[in-house]
C-alpha cells in the first residue's frame, strides 16, 4: 500500500516528457465524453445522441454530442473542443495575459431533464496554455467545476452532490480546496440582477497554475466523479409524476439559467470571442422556457419554499429539519 501511495504521489509531481500536458488533457476529455454519453444513453433507448465533428477556421475543432426529445432528457449535450491559434486581443485583455499563440481544450456538459423534479446539471473541465511550445508553455492553467440547478430542491440531493465534490477535493488537498472552490461557485453562479443563486452550487475553480501534474490528476478525478454526483439524484426523482403547475414552474426557473448563460458565463463569451461553433456554444440553453412579468409564487407552496434553497448555504452542515420541505409526498 505504501509503495502504491508513493507511486501515485510521484505521478502527480513529475511532469511527463513524452507528451504535452495539452494533449494529455485533450485525450482525457475526449475519453470522458464517450464515458458520459454512453452512460446517459442508457436512459434513452429510443433516443440517440446526435454527434457532430466540427473544425474551427483559426485552428482546431471539436466534437458535439447532443440529445433532444427524450423521455428522461429533454435536451442535453456533452461537448469537447481543442482549439488553437493566435489569442484575440480582446481575450488577451480579458484574461490579463499577453497576446500569444494559445491552446485550449476541455469538456462542457449541460443536461436539462424533462421532469421538473430532476435538476438541471452543468459541468466543465478545461485546460489553457500560452506559447509556441506546448511541451514547455509560457503559461498554463486548469479550470472547471460542476453545479446543480434544481427546480424542486431537497437537502438530500444538495448534500449528496456537494459530498461527492468534497471527497474529490479532499483526495487532492494539495491543489484542491473544497471550501474555496464552493465559495467561488457560489459567487460565480450568482444572478446579481435577481439577487439569488442560479441553483445550489457545487464547485468552481479557474486559473489553477503551478503543480500541473497534481492539478491534472485532480481535474481527471473530478471529471470521472460527475456521473456519481448526478445519477443517484436522477434515479431518485425521474419517475415521479408531475402536472402542468410543476412544468410551468420549471420553465420559469429555466429563465434564470438562460439569463446567466447569456449575461455572465465566461465559457459562452470565450467561445464567441474565439470564433467557436455557435451551435455548440449555445447548446446549453434549455429547449423550453418562459418569462412572466413580475411573477411570484403563492405563499406556502412548494414553489415558494423552493426559494429558500437559492441562497448560498453550508449544505453539509445542515440537518433535515433545517430545510423546508419542497417535494410533495
Amino acid at each position: 500500500m505504501g509503495d502504491s501511495t508513493e507511486r501515485t504521489d510521484r505521478l502527480r509531481e513529475e511532469q511527463r516528457t513524452d507528451i504535452s500536458m495539452a494533449h494529455r488533457m485533450q485525450r482525457f476529455v475526449e475519453a470522458l465524453q464517450l464515458r458520459i454519453t454512453k452512460r446517459l444513453a442508457d436512459y434513452e433507448p429510443e433516443t440517440r445522441f446526435q454527434v457532430d465533428e466540427w473544425e474551427r477556421p483559426g485552428g482546431g475543432g471539436g466534437r458535439t454530442a447532443v440529445i433532444e426529445g427524450g423521455d428522461v432528457f429533454e435536451k442535453g449535450g456533452v461537448n469537447t473542443s481543442a482549439v488553437h491559434g493566435e489569442l484575440p486581443a480582446r481575450m488577451a485583455k480579458a484574461l490579463e495575459v499577453e497576446q500569444a499563440p494559445f491552446f485550449a481544450t476541455g469538456l462542457s456538459l449541460v443536461v436539462h431533464p424533462r421532469s421538473p423534479y430532476v435538476p438541471t446539471v452543468h459541468a466543465n473541465f478545461r485546460y489553457f496554455a500560452l506559447g509556441e511550445d506546448l511541451m514547455d508553455p509560457d503559461d498554463q492553467w486548469f479550470g472547471g467545476g460542476a453545479d446543480l440547478t434544481p427546480y424542486y430542491p431537497t437537502l438530500q440531493d444538495a448534500q449528496h452532490f456537494h459530498r461527492v465534490w468534497k471527497d474529490v477535493c479532499d483526495t487532492h488537498s494539495q491543489v484542491a480546496d473544497y471550501e474555496a472552490f464552493k465559495q467561488q461557485c457560489d459567487e460565480y453562479f450568482y444572478l446579481s440582477h435577481r439577487k439569488e443563486a442560479r441553483g445550489i452550487g457545487g464547485l468552481f475553480y479557474d486559473y489553477l497554475r503551478g503543480e500541473p501534474e497534481r492539478t491534472f490528476h485532480f481535474s481527471r478525478d473530478a471529471g470521472r466523479a460527475f456521473l456519481r454526483s448526478y445519477l443517484p439524484i436522477l434515479e431518485r426523482h425521474k419517475d415521479r409524476s408531475y402536472g402542468e403547475r410543476e412544468r410551468r414552474y420549471q420553465t420559469h426557473r429555466r429563465g434564470r439559467y438562460v439569463e446567466f448563460n447569456l449575461l455572465f458565463d465566461r465559457g459562452t463569451k470565450f467561445g464567441i470571442e474565439t470564433d467557436g461553433r455557435t451551435e455548440s456554444i449555445l447548446m446549453s440553453l434549455p429547449p423550453e422556457v418562459h418569462w412572466s412579468y413580475d411573477w411570484t409564487p403563492e405563499p406556502d407552496t412548494p414553489e415558494a419554499r423552493a426559494q429558500w434553497f437559492f441562497t448560498a448555504r453550508d449544505w453539509l452542515e445542515l440537518d433535515e429539519e433545517d430545510a423546508p420541505s419542497v417535494m410533495e409526498a
